[in-house]
């Protein structure tokens, strides 16, 4: 079975049929007629055929035809430029093609012909058809879209080889026939014409895969069903339509030729990749008008500048009416607008001004953190912007930092403030260079920079004031020798009134003299030396002696200055031996080091000398000292030394010879390790320590009875007799007979005569200390709580209480006993 061309001619001067392409060429060779089968009548902007032109010459570009009547597009596509009516059946023109680089040219002759099909009627009893034998295949086959009809409109014939020994039923479906959209197409059952029956959108249903069958009369399958693709031909039926109706752009002013604003772009629903849907970009209109600032790339919709006239000071907001159409731009073509605003964006490319050059202001002297001056300015860029927003810097004049300027941030303004005291005495008028800017970088014209007001000058005076006396410096130093004899002069602090520069009028008080050694003359400052002035006795060594001095005038205004005193160092501090005590283990260790120190300055210092001073013959046998370094020595021992302690003095003299002596106690022990024999010594115990173990035993002893007779009475709930209720203990601390302070039993205290007392007193311990004699004595009291009274001077008793037991802090008698039983211990050792 194959498909047949239409016997009957189409009708119709509307039909928008395009029938068959067939084009005959071989290869790139030549360019060969190009046959196009066309109704009878052709509307204008309708399309005729394709031609492959790349097939004759690719490179080709310049395309023309010869016939006025038809033109042709890059892609090859022939259209009608006006209504064709082919009043012959055949009608020839040509299509020229051009290269200008390659210099080459060929033509392309196409052949429009009107061809007459008549279709074969077949009877009935016909069973053998009286043609040549085709194949079973599809053959391509289109509709126009939106086609006027008229309807059914003939599409083409489909026929069986096997009709020619059979009679041959058709049939069709799939989409369009059986499948949505349902009924669009059918075939005549004897003659498997295929029709068309109503207008079909591209855009909805671009190709239909219909199936044809062939059957007789009894239901035998013929042939196989055939696939028969009908594709929808488009037709430039839609409108290309922007994503969106108004773009908004912003660009920034004084921005460079070039510079991208944005890009618009808009989509067409024909078909991808034709002439229908080649979409060429253009600016309508741009509002305000002129100069042109913009333009847009035709195929990318990019839109860019291209004047250097963007001044938003001039103009800041932009609007373009953007075109777009199909067809490649064509006159033809089918086209849509939208609108673009472009906003232009503030940019530094104004300088601020001063609205004058030259400023005046004034300050009074010694003042400070006090505003003189403001600067108002002018800028034309965009308010609260960092390119409006004012920076300023002085330029020249601000050396010593007497003045800062900063900006209102509300105003725009310069605020110039003195924030260092100005002296009228010394600097009465300072000149400032002051310059201003953005906080912006500025974009502009570098030429218009030189020209523009952003500089000022501003002429500051200082106004005299009548000022108290000044002590300038505020240290001064002088020097003096140490172990100077007092009275010795010394140069003073010198202040002066900055009004006749003079130190006359001016009187002198000393504010501070950390240790008293000096003296002032009230009305010329000098100072005297009032006690012998010790550099060592500074601290730190070696620093500088602060006094501090107050300078008044005659109406009460002063100041205050400081001086640093040098003492200069004198050698009369003789080296010191550090250690005391050393431990040497025999035989694990050979010797020892001593070491030595001297306050004074290095200079009368070190290199020390170290000799044993006036030794026995024993201990010159026994011992020997070596130099180390300039500042220690080696004592070391002889083989036969004894276990036991020496005594061994040691003398050390300095570089100018000033020396000391020093007995160290050392201990040559048998031992691995000093700490193991670091108790050894003062193991005897003294007579007095012994008494004091005792002393402080009775104590004791004489408490934990008190203690108890105490519970046995409170027990019985018995008191003291009545005579003995006012008995008290009295504190003596005197070396003889006086008035002594009693602790009586209600509290209070009361005086004593000669140790004469109401009552009876027992004394239960003493001692002597440091020439005075100290004495505890307890008395006897009913019913109350025996303390520890700690008096002044460290006089310990025993205090009234008010309690019903008696009560005792054991701590109080340790604290007093165990000073004495190492005292004692230690005198008994030495002794």
């Amino acid at each position: 079975m194959a498909a047949a061309g239409p016997q009957n001619s189409l009708r119709g001067a509307l039909c928008r049929q395009l029938l068959t392409l067939v084009v005959f060429s071989f290869a790139c060779e030549a360019c060969k007629k190009v046959i196009f089968h066309i109704p009878s009548q052709l509307e204008a902007d309708k399309v005729v055929g394709r031609v492959n032109l790349k097939e004759c010459l690719g490179s080709a570009d310049h395309i023309q035809s010869s016939d006025p009547d038809f033109r042709v597009l890059e892609d090859g596509s022939v259209y009608t430029a006006h209504a064709v009516v082919l009043s012959d059946e055949k009608r020839y023109f040509t299509i020229w093609l051009s290269d200008s680089k390659k210099q080459t040219q060929k033509e392309v002759p196409v052949l429009l012909e009107h061809q007459k099909k008549v279709l074969r009627k077949r009877h009935t009893k016909e069973t053998v058809l009286r043609r040549s034998k085709r194949r079973w295949a599809p053959i391509p086959c289109s509709m126009q879209e939106n086609s006027l009809g008229p309807f059914p409109l003939f599409l083409q014939q489909v026929q069986s080889d096997a009709a020619q020994n059979y009679t041959v039923f058709y049939s069709i479906s799939g989409r369009g026939v059986d499948q949505e959209p349902l009924n669009l197409f059918f075939i005549e059952r004897d003659t498997g014409n295929l029709y068309c029956t109503r207008p079909v959108d591209r855009e909805e249903y671009d190709v239909f895969d219909l199936i044809a069958h062939a059957s007789t009369a009894d239901g035998y399958t013929a042939d196989l069903p055939l696939p028969l693709p009908i594709r929808v031909e488009d037709e430039n039926d839609n409108y290309p339509v922007f994503t969106e109706a108004i773009y908004n752009f912003e660009v920034p002013e004084s921005s460079r030729i070039g510079t991208t604003v944005g890009v618009i772009y808009a989509t067409d629903r024909d078909e991808p990749d034709t002439m229908h849907t080649r979409l060429m970009y253009s600016i309508l209109e741009q509002t305000p008008g002129k100069p042109g600032i913009f333009s847009v790339h035709p195929s990318t919709g990019v839109i860019t500048t291209v004047s250097h006239y963007l001044d938003r000071e001039v103009v800041d907001k932009y609007s373009l009416i953007m075109k777009v159409q199909d067809m490649n731009g064509q006159f033809f073509g089918l086209m849509n607008t939208a609108t673009c605003i472009i906003t232009v964006k503030d940019s530094n490319d104004n300088l601020p001004s001063f609205r004058q050059n030259a400023y005046e202001a004034s300050v009074e002297e010694n003042t400070f953190d006090v505003e003189i001056l403001r600067m108002p300015i002018e800028d034309m860029d965009l308010i609260n912007t960092a390119s409006w927003r004012a920076n300023f810097t002085i330029l020249k004049g601000n050396e010593n930092g007497h003045f800062k300027i900063s900006t209102d941030k509300e105003t725009n303004e310069g605020v110039l403030c003195v924030v260092k005291p100005l002296n009228y005495e010394e600097n009465r008028q300072v000149i400032l260079e002051i310059e201003v800017g953005n906080e912006a970088p500025f974009t502009g014209d570098v030429t218009l920079r030189m020209a523009n007001m952003n500089r000022a000058v501003v002429t500051v005076d200082v106004k005299d004031q009548d000022e108290g006396p000044e002590c300038r410096p505020a240290v001064q130093y002088v020097q003096i020798k140490e172990n100077s004899p007092v009275g010795s002069k010394i140069n003073g602090y010198e202040a002066y009134d900055p009004e006749t520069r003079s130190s006359s009028g001016l009187r002198y008080k000393l504010l501070h003299d950390p240790k008293g050694w000096i003296t002032i003359n009230e009305i010329s400052g000098s100072f005297k030396t009032s006690k012998i002035l010790d550099r060592e006795a500074v601290t730190p060594i070696s620093a500088l002696y602060n006094v501090t001095v107050l300078a008044i005038d005659k109406d009460g205004r002063s100041c205050t200055g400081t001086i640093a005193v040098k003492i200069e160092d004198k050698n009369d501090n003789p080296p010191e031996i550090l250690q005391n005590y050393l431990v040497i283990c025999k035989p694990k260790m050979e010797y020892v080091d001593i070491s030595a120190v001297d306050p004074d300055e290095p200079i009368h210092g070190p290199p020390f000398h170290f000799s044993l001073a006036k030794p026995s013959p024993n201990i010159n046998r026994l011992w020997t000292l070596a130099k180390v370094n300039d500042t220690a020595a080696r004592l070391s021992y002889r083989k036969d030394a004894k276990f036991q302690e020496y005594d061994i003095s040691i003398t050390v003299k300095d570089g100018e010879g000033q020396s000391a002596t020093k007995t160290l106690r050392v201990n040559l022990c048998d031992c691995t390790h000093p700490d193991q024999c670091s108790v050894t010594a003062g193991a005897i115990l003294g007579k007095w320590a012994i008494l004091a173990i005792l002393l402080g035993i009775a104590l004791l002893f004489s408490i934990l009875l008190t203690v108890v007779c105490g519970l046995v009475s409170a027990r019985n709930e018995k008191s003291f007799p009545e005579d003995l209720a006012q008995q008290n203990l009295i504190i003596s601390n005197t070396e003889a007979p006086g008035d002594d302070k009693v602790c009586s039993a209600n509290g209070f205290t009361t005086d004593t005569v000669n140790n004469s007392s109401q009552g009876f007193c027992g004394t239960m311990g003493s001692e002597v200390k440091n020439g005075r004699q100290e004495t505890i004595e307890m008395v006897k009291g009913g019913n109350q709580t025996l303390e520890l009274c700690q008096g002044a001077g460290h006089h310990r008793t025993l205090d009234s209480c008010r309690g019903g037991t008696v009560e005792m802090d054991h701590s109080e008698w340790y604290n007093f006993t165990q000073p004495r039983l190492g005292e004692e211990s230690i005198r008994g050792h030495t002794g």
